[in-house]
């Protein structure tokens, strides 16, 4: 199956998911419920698998290295330019540079490494790398600009493995693997099943999410809102992607791992974006409208990726 084809299941499967919200199908709160259940379940289980066998010695240093260059590149540029460009306040400049350069590493991400990649073996490291570094130092900024006297709860900070279910299971898969510790068939089984969920259910929510959250005709439009939001959709699909590029070259990887970094690079803008936006009240209408246009756009530049490299 060629790069190109191994796409026709994951717009199939997100279109499905459109039609079934826009006809009623599956209920109002589909995407939501869907959601929940890849993130809580179907997605800490692949993820969990992948990493528990994965030795820990098989981890691509250089190729992380890569994709760590273009993230550091592209969320930086998009902090700074939250300021410079368009006035954002320290305390949205955060969210501003996670829109540009946080990619959706597991709702979308485990559907195109599986059918791209073949694998989600560099995807879980990607995951690792965003929730172990890039995470925390998101969170860190939102919490010191939300506090009056710009103290950073540290207790929030500390808690958030065990409050979030994809950083936790991919914790306990990188201990498991360390220790070469091995689930007995009666527990792997179950997980066996509900990671094979993941992708489809994925797809589907994604689907069901892009028409629920798609912008109104009638809602006028605004300028200053268009240019932020072309400013990250560029740095999201077309400058971290080629940094990552750039980077690869320059690190001497080969043709399978510069597709595997590039393609994750070329990830859209994770929701997660959205609920830190919400959670702390800044830069949510910006963050929501990122993750909308870069995940509808993605599918597309992927493909173009896909073929240049494959």
């Amino acid at each position: 199956m060629s790069l190109v084809s191994a796409f026709v299941p994951v717009w199939i499967l997100t279109a499905v998911g459109y039609a079934a919200c826009r006809w009623g199908l599956l209920g109002e709160a589909v995407a939501s419920v869907l959601g929940r259940f890849v993130f809580h379940l179907a997605m800490p289980s692949a993820l969990f698998l992948a990493l528990s066998r994965m030795p820990l010695s098989g981890f691509a240093g250089r190729s992380l290295l890569a994709f760590g260059v273009s993230t550091a590149a592209v969320v930086g540029f998009g902090w700074v330019g939250a300021s410079r460009l368009f006035g954002r306040t320290p305390g949205e400049r955060p969210i501003w540079g996670m829109a540009a350069g946080y990619v959706n590493s597991a709702n979308l991400g485990i559907p195109i490494a599986t059918q791209v990649l073949g694998n989600v073996s560099f995807l879980a490291e990607v995951v690792l790398l965003q929730v172990l570094v890039v995470t925390p130092v998101i969170l860190v900024a939102l919490d010191r600009h939300s506090d009056p006297a710009g103290r950073v709860r540290v207790g929030r900070i500390a808690s958030l493995p065990v409050r979030n279910p994809v950083i936790l299971a991919s914790l306990l898969g990188v201990a498991c693997s360390a220790t070469g510790l091995h689930l007995p068939s009666a527990a792997g089984a179950p997980l066996t099943l509900l990671s094979g969920a993941a992708v489809p259910a994925a797809l589907v929510a994604l689907g069901a999410s892009l028409h629920r959250t798609a912008p109104s005709r009638a809602e006028p439009a605004e300028m200053g809102g268009l240019g932020e939001l072309a400013v990250i959709t560029a740095l999201k699909l077309v400058a971290q992607p080629v940094i990552a590029y750039a980077a690869g070259l320059a690190l001497h990887l080969s043709a399978p791992q510069l597709l595997a970094v590039v393609v994750c690079a070329g990830l859209p803008t994770a929701q997660n974006t959205f609920i830190f936006g919400q959670e702390y009240g800044v830069g949510e209408a910006v963050a929501n409208r990122a993750v909308v246009v870069t995940t509808t756009l993605s599918l597309a530049t992927l493909a173009v990726v896909a073929t240049l490299l494959g």
